[in-house]
């Protein structure tokens, strides 16, 4: 294939809908990246689109860049032109705002990312390093035909954000809260809890024995075992916290039914059962079997009665607990919350990646970030200062720990 400037001149090709893409051809691509994701597999991707989740009427115009070495899929991103900036979790309203105050219109824009998804992973699916290079700049150049006032690249990985970087995108940096395990792997949630300072070991005790104390307990169901009735039962309890919260939920019934049948294995439901009856779930993600990075990610929770601490327990502490049980090496614990930290989940950095098509907004958000960048390693110091692991470096032994 002819080369430019020492790169493949890829032939470049468009798709407003993911299922005319062939899914082996971008499951096998995304199997190649350094960091798997299960969120960027086509059936995910496709399940959005399909249910109306992610699709034009609800904003989500998907337009998803491919690049190809003739029959080779060689790099591939999910791009969606955008009209507003909810289901995000990387915050542009107040640039949207300034926007407008001068007269400017900020939407549409275009966010490369998985919607209403902050958990970070690959973007740009490349089969190697010149191959992501040309599909940034087929990007770039793809938002400036279509005259779109910036691009989005939201919780990518670092060769992402190195690709951006040397494009020319602005750098953007936030904190998420994960759960790691140690090595090697705790023995069990006790194992787990002496690693803790005391008060946070004390604390965790105190919260679960006020769920047992309620009568509550909990069951576990992945893959095929989770049924339709228990899938209709999730979805009654997800609607319900978004409902509560003065929104409607973004994704609908038929996405997750989509999950049950293409995607089953990645799924890991938690119920909270009362005389019996379920009152409260949690549903975790899974990512691949035969992964050799075992990751779980919290995703979705809500409950049908209030129980005091019932939230901590079916979104930390049963993930926890099955992640030790099963050997997981990471829990995900999803976009903000500081109060993740008593649990254990500690500080890690997630990056995006800007461009902005009008000079001036591009230099003043550039200033900005730099100012917001450093506030963010000022806040990843005073966050690692208050670790909540009794010591530094590998787990304590199992063993008694008092907690009087």
């Amino acid at each position: 294939m002819r080369t430019v400037d020492g790169r493949l001149d890829y032939v470049i090709r468009v798709f407003e809908n993911p299922s005319a893409i062939d899914a082996a051809l971008w499951d096998g691509l995304l199997r190649s990246q350094p960091h798997n994701s299960p969120f960027m597999r086509h059936a995910y991707l496709n399940a959005l689109h399909q249910s109306h989740s992610a699709c034009a009427h609800t904003g989500w115009s998907p337009f998803f860049i491919t690049l190809w070495d003739d029959d080779t899929l060689a790099a591939a991103c999910a791009l969606y032109v955008k009209s507003h900036s909810y289901g995000e979790y990387v915050f542009d309203w107040a640039w949207a705002n300034a926007y407008q105050q001068h007269g400017l219109a900020y939407y549409p824009k275009a966010t490369v990312a998985v919607p209403f998804t902050p958990v970070p992973g690959p973007r740009l699916l490349a089969r190697d390093p010149q191959a992501r290079a040309a599909l940034i700049d087929a990007v770039l150049a793809w938002c400036e035909s279509q005259e779109l006032s910036s691009l989005h690249l939201l919780f990518g990985t670092e060769d992402d954000s190195a690709s951006c970087a040397q494009a020319g995108l602005m750098l953007r940096h936030t904190v998420q809260f994960h759960w790691t395990n140690a090595t090697p792997s705790y023995n069990s949630f006790e194992d787990f809890l002496n690693s803790l300072a005391q008060d946070k070991r004390k604390k965790i005790r105190q919260e679960r024995r006020k769920v047992r104390n309620a009568g509550v307990e909990f069951i576990h169901k992945r893959g095929t075992q989770i049924g339709s009735s228990d899938w209709d039962f999730f979805y009654r309890c997800y609607e319900r916290t978004y409902l509560e919260h003065g929104n409607a939920p973004y994704l609908s019934r038929d996405f997750f039914q989509r999950m049950q049948d293409t995607m089953a294995d990645n799924w890991l439901l938690f119920m909270g059962l009362r005389g019996g009856q379920a009152i409260a779930c949690s549903l975790i993600a899974l990512n691949d079997p035969g992964d050799p990075q075992r990751v779980a990610y919290g995703r979705y929770w809500g409950a049908l009665e209030r129980v005091d601490c019932l939230h901590f327990e079916a979104c930390y502490y049963q993930p926890l607990e099955w992640c030790i049980a099963n050997n997981y090496q990471r829990f995900e614990g999803g976009a903000q919350g500081e109060h993740k930290m008593a649990r254990a989940l500690l500080p890690v950095k997630t990056s995006s990646a800007h461009w902005l098509s009008h000079p001036a907004f591009a230099d003043a958000v550039a200033r900005f970030l730099e100012r917001e960048g450093a506030g963010v390693e000022n806040y990843l110091e005073q966050l690692e200062s208050r670790s909540p692991l009794r010591h530094p470096g590998p787990h304590p032994t199992s063993g008694s720990v008092s907690d009087q």
